[in-house]
């Protein structure tokens, strides 16, 4: 006989479910404001099985901050395993790099951010002792900059 899961586990597993293909298409996206909500998708550590999420987000400048309170969360471990990820924001899906941070994970060195979320991540790290998880989800570069070369549509840079 399996285990019996938890009434919290089997409430989000059935909100998740429910709300999930919604925000996916674009529902709650932020838009206009900088908070809204956004599905994160991980690769299971373990399993290697893909898994999606509603998350409450804020934009920041480019990048998604999110965050949980939740120890049990599978979401942030699965993160910090396979940071190289997606997440459908305004119905698109998006290519991403993790940067997860807890008390006892923080990425170094963070990557280069733009001054204001530099700021905010030093704002919240005392917040990772107790007990809060964060994860900076930043657009991962088209392989054409990643290589170096100018991306399309760009004029010179010098």
């Amino acid at each position: 006989m399996p285990p019996r899961r938890s009434i919290e586990v089997e409430f989000f597993r059935l909100l998740n479910r429910l709300l999930e293909p919604q925000i996916r298409a674009g529902l709650g996206s932020p838009r206009l404001a900088p908070g809204g909500l956004i599905v994160l998708e991980t690769k299971g550590r373990k399993s290697g099985r893909r898994a999606r999420v509603p998350l409450v987000a804020t934009r920041i400048q480019g990048h998604v901050l999110v965050a949980t309170f939740r120890a049990r969360s599978q979401w942030t471990k699965n993160l910090a395993a396979n940071p190289e990820t997606r997440f459908w924001m305004g119905g698109r899906p998006r290519a991403t790099t993790a940067f997860v941070i807890t008390p006892s994970r923080r990425p170094q060195p963070l990557p280069k951010l733009p001054a204001l979320l530099r700021v905010v991540v030093a704002f919240l790290i005392p917040y990772t002792r107790a007990g809060w998880t964060f994860a900076i989800l930043s657009p991962r570069r088209k392989r054409r900059e990643a290589r170096g070369g100018r991306a399309r549509g760009r004029g010179r840079q010098d």
